[in-house]
């Protein structure tokens, strides 16, 4: 889907913090949203969980920074780390380039899949919220 401008496929769910989560059985892939990705500008340098860490869905698990913001990455999921992206060690644009591909930021095995995904958005709620988001960075 198409959203002012902005791309967010269709098959993936949403995190308020702008992060997106793409459901494999039980594992999670998690990345960056093209509306944040743009927002954010060049991403220069990303601090990502290590594998085997515990992270909690909606609180802070890393960082990352462009030339104009330093940011904190939100967990989209609840549950364990298996693996990050570590190509985005040595390239952080990767995230700019390539937000729903190369540029994921880690893979989560889930704890509690069905009730995280509750606190997610697709479609219609998406929708609404980025449109509401367009709205607020503007002023």
């Amino acid at each position: 889907m198409e959203i002012e401008g902005y791309f967010f496929p269709d098959d993936l769910y949403y995190h308020k913090e702008h992060f997106w989560a793409k459901v494999e059985g039980n594992r999670v892939t998690m990345g960056v949203t093209d509306f944040a990705q743009k927002l954010a500008g060049q991403i220069v340098y990303v601090e990502l969980p290590s594998g085997g860490k515990m992270v909690e869905q909606g609180k802070p698990c890393g960082s990352m920074e462009s030339g104009k913001w330093v940011g904190r990455i939100y967990a989209v999921i609840s549950g364990k780390v298996e693996s990050s992206n570590q190509d985005l060690e040595e390239s952080p644009e990767l995230i700019n380039e390539s937000p729903y591909e190369k540029g994921w930021l880690c893979k989560i095995n889930s704890s509690n899949l069905q009730n995280d995904l509750k606190n997610l958005m697709q479609g219609d709620s998406l929708k609404e919220f980025i449109k509401s988001e367009i709205i607020r960075v503007k002023k």
